[in-house]
């Protein structure tokens, strides 16, 4: 037996949460660890006791591991949980924790190096007779050439995936249909991983057309005990990186489910697990499955096995850790009802899902019958451009799974998170599409039915709201308007994103406004109707507001910042400021067709792909920069010559950081400039 009492938690944000409420149920003390980023993050007070670690960057904090171990002997800790990501996975971690004395929380060095690289797992899988998928996983240097993968490639067949051999989460993969494609994935996946992971060690596999992502939760002891807890189906992804996960798969039935847990089970026992893991499966429309990779950690999406399951699976991490045998057998392993997980990110899913970063204004998570957030959020928190974008994950379980579907949507339209940009709208969306209402969604569904989602505009009734709030909150000069009769009157100009409305306001005595519309100036094709909307803010409660339009009352979430109003409402979520004089604004805008490609959020400079003097074309890749360890290629939307570069690799650029400068052609046909594209 291993005998612990105080537990380090090698991680950040909602999973270190999430931990330290299983640790202090079962009454251990817990440490959390932060960087100078997160000194305000809810983990680190909601811990027994909090160590910093070092600046933001990664390698200097959270995957520092001397750092970490100081921090465990400094606070008393006597075991070490790693969560997911990170150093979760890092055979090396877990044998310092060990050499140091401490209870590492997961599965032996031994087992994390077995399946910690892709091509050395799928050497063990094939030898043990696990399926797998057709691929080539040499990891000589011969076999890790570029030439050696493009030709190795070429024989599997396209489509393939290049892989990271070394890492996980979408991180560099790129999924390659066209053989003028190869070489470039070849090397931008090479550079991500070797940015993510430290390795630039790749595999190649056959791409699985239309197929779904199911993964079995294991479960192991020190006894020699493994069972499974059934499976997940993670088959709604973007950039390789899920977005919905959910339990049981529609996709699998009982037999299913038995030969593939049975082969989940097999695998885990031929390197003697200990702890949790998960075995994923690529499963085919024929239902053939094959070995993906073993994650030797507890997975972001345990919360739906935990909802069908009635488990706490962190707890039984910390039971196995402690040396307990596992509580139930195979046969006692039950499942009810249905659970469906979303992923709430801070990223632009209508501008190539783009990761943004920036103030937390306001922060309320759903509750009800049958739903769970797992966060590590609090309003006034900045979300940082050096961690993975999520920031939350939210849970929904149903009798059936349409029921739990219903709930986690209108759990999403609940949850308010106001001042950063995210993806809340768009998972709302994907919920209620026919084809995952249907069960029907493969790892293709983003790519076929939502690949390029529209961003959702504000109708006529948000524009009114927005002038009923922008009044109601003394944002409004005194000298705007003039009364008579008992109301005030007077024109008032928004503007949302591209949109640029002109208003005409009207304040009436009884707190009535009413707002008529000119007409937009630029960018929208909204038709305002003829008459004015009455609108009326009845009450006001932190950023939730009740408001009444055209006699239709319902709730808008909404709060003031730095001189901008955060609106949502009916799931539209839009940023309303008041322009600057015409002249000013001319004034603000001129440069707008120039060229001028500024950072579209704050990151690395991984590649300046392009040197002073080159010609170049609109959407052409003249940028790489990293940002939440994601790689976008910038581009500008127009031909010319490039004049100037202000920024070199590895620099640390803040968001709006002017990178370079293309002279456009002259000519009709030249075009304008655009925001930077991601290419």
């Amino acid at each position: 037996m291993s005998t612990f009492s105080t537990i380090l938690i090698a991680n950040r944000g909602e999973i270190a949460c999430r931990i330290i409420r299983s640790a202090h149920a079962l009454g251990y003390r817990t440490v959390a660890v932060y960087s100078q980023a997160d000194a305000d993050a809810p983990h680190v007070g909601l811990a027994d006791r909090a160590v910093l670690i070092g600046p933001p960057p990664v390698r200097e904090s959270y995957l520092n591991v001397e750092r970490l171990l100081a921090a465990a002997a400094d606070a008393g800790a006597d075991a070490v949980h790693p969560g997911y990501g990170f150093l979760s996975e890092n055979a090396e971690f877990a044998q310092a924790c060990a050499d140091a004395g401490l209870v590492f929380i997961g599965p032996s060095p031994a087992a994390i190096h077995a399946m910690g690289n892709k091509a050395a797992a799928k050497r063990s899988m094939i030898a043990a007779g696990v399926p797998c998928i057709p691929g080539f996983q040499d990891s000589s240097d011969d076999g890790q050439s570029d030439d050696r993968l493009y030709l190795e490639a070429l024989k599997i067949g396209l489509p393939v995936l290049i892989k990271a051999a070394a890492g996980g989460g979408g991180r560099g993969m790129r999924k390659v249909k066209a053989e003028s494609e190869l070489a470039a994935a070849i090397r931008s996946a090479r550079s991500e991983a070797s940015s993510a992971f430290a390795s630039g060690e790749l595999i190649v596999e056959r791409a699985i057309v239309d197929g779904r992502h199911v993964e079995i939760q294991i479960f192991g002891d020190a006894h020699g005990h493994v069972i499974h807890l059934g499976e997940r189906d993670c088959s709604v992804q973007r950039r390789h990186q899920k977005v919905v996960e959910e339990a049981p798969s529609p996709a699998v039935d009982p037999e299913l489910r038995a030969r593939m847990g049975a082969a989940a089970v097999a695998a885990a026992r031929s390197i003697d697990y200990v702890g949790a893991g998960t075995v994923e499966f690529m499963l085919d429309a024929s239902g053939e499955f094959f070995f993906l990779e073993m994650n030797t950690r507890l997975q972001v999406e345990h919360p739906v096995t935990e909802f069908v399951t009635g488990l706490d699976l962190v707890e039984l991490q910390l039971r196995v850790a402690a040396g307990e045998p596992l509580p139930l057998t195979q046969e006692q392993v039950t499942m009810h009802g249905h659970a469906i997980e979303v992923r709430l990110y801070a990223e632009d899913p209508y501008a190539g899902y783009l990761p943004q970063s920036g103030p937390v204004h306001a922060w309320q998570p759903a509750t009800g019958e049958g739903v769970r957030v797992d966060h590590g959020l609090r309003a006034g928190q900045q979300i940082s451009p050096y961690y993975d974008p999520m920031v939350a994950k939210l849970i929904a379980r149903g009798r059936t799974r349409d029921e739990a579907r219903r709930r986690l949507i209108r759990a999403l339209e609940q949850t308010v998170l106001l001042g950063v940009v995210h993806n809340k709208q768009f998972l709302a969306d994907v919920l209620a599409h026919p084809v995952f209402a249907a069960g029907g969604a493969t790892t293709r569904f983003l790519e076929q039915e939502l690949p390029e989602p529209t961003r959702p505009e504000p109708d006529a009734r948000m524009w009114a709201v927005a002038a009923a709030l922008w009044c109601s909150l003394g944002m409004v000069a005194p000298h705007a308007a003039w009364r008579s009769a008992g109301k005030a009157s007077f024109p008032l100009e928004l503007r949302a994103g591209d949109t640029l409305a002109r208003l005409s306001v009207e304040l009436h005595t009884d707190g009535t406004v009413s707002v008529g519309f000119a007409g937009a100036i630029k960018g929208t094709t909204i038709l305002f109707p003829r008459h004015a909307l009455a609108a009326q803010i009845l009450h006001r409660e932190g950023s939730r507001v009740r408001v009444r339009v055209d006699g239709v009352e319902e709730t808008a979430h909404a709060t003031i910042a730095d001189g901008r109003l955060h609106l949502e409402l009916r799931g539209v979520l839009r940023e309303f400021v008041e322009p600057p004089p015409r002249g000013a604004e001319a004034e603000s805008d001129r440069g707008g067709g120039d060229g001028k490609l500024h950072a579209p959020t704050s990151g690395r400079i991984v590649e300046v792909k392009v040197a002073v003097g080159d010609r170049v074309r609109p959407g052409q890749t003249l940028v790489i920069l990293e940002a939440m360890k994601i790689e976008n290629a910038l581009a500008v939307g127009v031909s010319g010559t490039v004049a100037e570069i202000k920024v070199s690799a590895g620099d640390q650029v803040p968001q709006g950081r002017l990178l370079l400068a293309v002279t456009p052609d002259e000519g009709p046909d030249a075009g304008g400039a655009k925001k930077a594209i991601v290419a």
